[in-house]
């Protein structure tokens, strides 16, 4: 169980700053490569940054349970 969470930890890790780096700044971002350069005229981002952020989002909930289990193995001592 502790040696999944650690996988678990690791890939969520280079997932995050992934996504991270995808993300639209205030000048533009990788985003736009995938299709994220034109603009919505009802809202100020596209839906390629929408899904880029919900999908960061999750990805970040899973570390955070990552984290949270791993420390719980670490004091119980398994």
């Amino acid at each position: 169980m502790r040696i999944a969470l650690q996988i678990v930890l690791i890939v969520t890790s280079v997932l995050l700053v992934t996504f991270i780096l995808f993300q639209r700044g205030k000048g533009g971002g990788l985003s736009s490569l995938f299709g994220g350069g034109v603009q919505s005229s009802l809202s100020g981002s596209t839906m390629a940054d929408k899904n880029i952020q919900r999908i960061t989002l999750f990805t970040g909930l899973v570390w955070v349970i990552a984290i949270v289990g791993t420390g719980l193995l670490v004091k119980v001592g398994v």
